[in-house]
This record gives structure tokens, sequence and C-alpha cells, in this order.
């Protein structure tokens, strides 16, 4: 089985800075993606960041210059770093993999349980 665990999330005030962490685990083949996705309440489940196995990298333009994504490929480990967070980033953040289980299957996505984080102003 396949398994995302993220941690890092927590409370923090305006301005702060929090770092998440995601770590695959289980049997697969590759890894083609690697990104966070949040959900606030009442809100759908955006993208924030993601980064290709080629090393490209996408954010949302609302945390462009403040979060940096990063992997540890040999790790299979994706890193989040957040910072100057603001009350609008709150919110339920999940990992996301998109990961080949065999060689010659089709591309999966596998989502972990996510982690809190909230900021307060």
């Amino acid at each position: 089985q396949v398994q995302l665990v993220e941690s890092g999330g927590g409370l923090v005030q305006a301005g702060g800075s929090l770092r998440l962490a995601c770590a695959a685990s289980g049997r697969f083949f590759s890894i083609n993606a690697m990104g966070w996705y949040r959900q606030a309440p009442g809100k759908q489940r955006e993208l924030v960041a993601l980064m290709t196995s080629g090393g490209s990298t996408n954010y949302v333009d609302s945390v462009k210059g403040r979060f940096t994504i990063s992997r540890d490929n040999a790790k299979d480990i994706v890193n989040l770093q957040m910072n100057s967070l603001k009350p609008e980033d709150t919110g339920v953040y999940y990992c996301n993999a998109r990961l080949k289980r065999q060689s010659y299957t089709a591309p999966q996505d596998y989502w972990g349980q996510g982690t809190q984080v909230t900021v307060s102003s």
C-alpha cells in the first residue's frame, strides 16, 4: 500500500512561519509529481504548490513569494516552507502524490490525511 503522511502543521501568529513535510512510503515504481493542496472551511480544495519529478514548480498566485516547495526524491519527501503567513492561509493542508505503482500502469493520485494550519490575526 502507498501511504502519505504529513507533519508540521500547527498554530502560528500572522507573519510567522511553518514548514510542512510529507513522506511517501510503500511500493511504487516512480513519482511523477508531489504537491500540496489546502481546504479552508466552506471552500473547495485548491492547489497550493506542486513539483514534478523534473523539478519544475507551480504555485497558486496568493502564495507566490511566500511559500517554497522542495522535494527529496531519494527519500520521497516533499516539503512546503511557508513564510509570512496570513490568516487567509488557514486550512487543512493535504499532501498529494501522482505516482505509478508499476512501470506499465497509469499514474494515480494518492492523498495524505491532512494537517491543520491555523494562522491567527
